[in-house]
């Protein structure tokens, strides 16, 4: 398979607080997108259902979410072919997601949920009558103007969208630099 590499979101867990306006953005700008929902606290009948994860440890916190690998376990795992790379982010189906959780068990960061179908507002259930759910992650706020909205809401800049091929020419840089530093001291 060729890999391919596109950008991700990583945090900072000196700088995270826990303050969950990531979570409360990424909620925010997917809502909008999907299931239109209130405009104010008290107005939302919905579950705030992120795309990441506030995650608490005994060292501190950080949001967990999809890394959109080269070679992604979750999009290999799936059967179903719900799971795709566009534009080098590892995208979600919703439609063709049966729910099976094999993503989930593939991902090596738990950043994969199963999350409730609902449409309006409204939870969806299949014909059995029970609720039919999908997976659920991060996508990079795909189609959102401005990029992730957790990048751009987080007050201590926890979060950076990074580019791995403009990290990499930027610390090819820094070496060559630092090497004819080297030299010129010689």
């Amino acid at each position: 398979m060729k890999k391919e590499i596109g950008s991700f979101v990583v945090g900072d867990s000196t700088k995270c607080t826990g303050c969950k306006a990531c979570e409360l953005a990424c909620f925010t700008v997917h809502s909008r997108k999907e299931n239109p929902v209130g405009k104010t606290v008290g107005t939302v009948t919905v579950p705030v259902t992120p795309r990441l994860y506030l995650t608490k440890f005994e060292g501190g916190c950080m949001p967990i979410q999809c890394k959109h690998c080269e070679d992604a376990p979750c999009l290999n795992a799936c059967t179903k072919k719900a799971i795709t790379r566009i534009d080098h982010q590892v995208i979600v189906d919703q439609e063709k997601c049966i729910g099976c959780k094999d993503c989930m068990q593939a991902c090596p960061f738990g950043a994969i949920a199963l999350l409730p179908v609902s449409k309006g507002g409204k939870v969806v259930a299949q014909v059995s009558g029970e609720t039919r759910v999908y997976a659920s992650k991060c996508d990079l706020c795909q189609g959102i103007e401005g990029g992730p909205a957790c990048v751009r809401v987080c007050p201590h800049q926890a979060l950076r969208l990074v580019d791995p091929e403009a990290e990499r020419e930027e610390k090819n840089i820094r070496a060559a630099e630092a090497l004819l530093l080297t030299k010129n001291w010689r």
